[in-house]
């Protein structure tokens, strides 16, 4: 049903191939990223959530919200 709609729009033909350029230009790109990418910094990344600056970081973000909880119920 849908397409003998299509089929009419004059000029419709250009847009699967402009998405499967951009599909194929958004891979490509993402692979070379990946082969180039420094193996530092994958490591880096990959430890992030286990790093104890993360952790030190939850706790000074948890005294931050707990102080704005407490003040804004003060205002109430």
């Amino acid at each position: 049903m849908f397409s003998n709609y299509l089929k009419t729009i004059e000029g419709i033909g250009i847009y699967p191939l402009f998405s499967l350029l951009i599909f194929f230009i958004f891979f490509l790109i993402m692979i070379i990223w990946v082969i180039k990418v420094d193996k530092k910094y994958i490591d880096k990344m990959s430890n992030l959530p286990l790093d104890l600056q993360s952790s030190d970081n939850f706790t000074s973000n948890k005294i931050i919200n707990e102080n704005y909880i407490e003040d804004r119920n003060e205002i109430n």
